[in-house]
């Protein structure tokens, strides 16, 4: 797993980590637990953004996990990440990236998570139902870790 620190933060609405903690504990809480998954939407730094310009999330919405092994890894369902994606632009948010948990491990990448990793430039936040969240940006080649900080 390749995974290095930048200066760059990643803000993050109360009430979208909230949601996303929510859907984490009933991932966990399931029999067996399963990881869960969706979309994080809001603002997106353009590429001409400046080092003080960050992502912003507002929203984070749930897409069901279809991975063979759920308890393990993680697959957004194709059909309704493209559904819930197409219904976030229209109310005009950016996606962000893609949040998803790791019920019985911590939230750092897996070696799983980075060789399906396939946004380039967008957000993977990981989280575990205690509550850690830890973001990431996929470069290509790795993940650079950011800064998560909760805005109003």
């Amino acid at each position: 797993m390749t995974s290095k620190t930048s200066r760059e933060e990643l803000r993050v609405a109360a009430d979208a980590e909230a949601a996303v903690l929510r859907h984490a504990r009933r991932g966990a809480a399931a029999d067996p637990p399963r990881e869960v998954c969706g979309v994080l939407a809001g603002r997106r730094r353009s590429d001409e953004s400046g080092p003080s310009d960050s992502d912003s999330v507002s929203r984070a919405d749930p897409v069901p996990n279809v991975a063979p092994d759920p308890r393990t890894e993680y697959e957004l369902d194709p059909a309704a990440a493209v559904e819930t994606i197409d219904a976030l632009e229209a109310e005009g948010l950016d996606v962000v990236g893609f949040y998803h948990s790791h019920p019985e491990s911590d939230p750092h990448p897996s070696p799983t998570d980075e060789a399906r990793a396939s946004w380039t430039g967008y957000v993977y936040l990981l989280c575990h139902p205690d509550g850690r969240l830890n973001a990431y940006r996929w470069t290509g080649a790795a993940f650079e870790e950011l800064r998560v900080v909760q805005r109003g």
